[in-house]
């Protein structure tokens, strides 16, 4: 058991906070500790009923069944190995940046879960779209295809490909309209971390250099106004290069 502490502990927060909610939800559901329809989305509930906490466990929620608990095991699965890798590696010491990313696709995915799961795993395939990686049984190809070779896995033997498509589509409108339109572009920035989220969860010095190569050019104009720092040192990131996994 204390190997399995231990494992749990070494998983970066925000991740083992999604990881151990998205296990503990379904299972309430599947025990039957909390009606399985209270933690379903009804917006009509939310409007006029004020179960606020609707939004959030729908998201955690999944229906396990004899049918569906393998998909929703190697989504748990997806759900550790690629939002760790983005937490510890292009949001490292960063966590108010990638807490926002998640609430962007959070908001535009309509709060469901295997969506937003595969929302984080496309934009880590952007960070990382050169690198090799292995799949089902023995097949390797570079992580730009990763997204899509799971929507037909999952289609495969979950008779659906709209949730991650869904994600895809999401994870592709967070990655080009905070990194590759204004800073491979040079448009203008339309997302932004909001500056509060810096006041409660700030960055942190001293981590590890991140997985992936984020755009690194930027708009001249903005250079020479000081790198996007914002105003009042609000803690934002200048993305610029990172380092390839396994690179030399």
């Amino acid at each position: 058991m204390s190997d399995i502490g231990d494992w749990f502990r070494s998983i970066p927060l925000i991740t083992r906070s999604w990881f151990a909610a998205s296990i503990a939800v379904p299972f309430i559901g599947k025990l039957g500790l909390v009606d399985f329809r209270h933690l379903m989305l009804v917006p009509e509930l939310v409007y006029n009923k004020f179960h606020l906490w609707r939004p959030v466990t729908a998201t955690l929620y999944f229906p396990i069944t004899p049918n569906t608990g393998f998909l929703y095991l190697v989504n748990l699965y997806f759900l550790y190995h690629y939002s760790s890798r983005l937490e510890t590696g292009a949001f490292d010491g960063r966590p108010a940046d990638y807490i926002f990313m998640l609430l962007f696709n959070w908001i535009c995915i309509v709060l469901l879960m295997i969506p937003l799961i595969m929302s984080v795993l496309y934009v880590w395939a952007q960070f990382n779209k050169d690198m090799i990686v292995s799949f089902w049984f023995g097949t390797r190809f570079k992580a730009h295809y990763l997204p899509w070779v799971i929507l037909v896995f999952n289609f495969i033997i979950g008779g659906s490909f709209v949730n991650e498509l869904t994600g895809n589509l999401v994870g592709h409108l967070y990655f080009f309209l905070m990194f590759k339109y204004p800073m491979d572009l040079g448009g203008r920035s339309f997302l932004s971390t909001p500056e509060f989220l810096y006041r409660y969860f700030p960055n942190k010095r001293g981590g590890v250099s991140g997985f992936g190569v984020p755009p690194s050019r930027r708009p001249a104009a903005q250079e020479q106004a000081g790198g996007g720092g914002g105003g009042g040192g609000g803690g934002r990131h200048n993305w610029g290069q990172g380092f390839r996994l396994g690179g030399e």
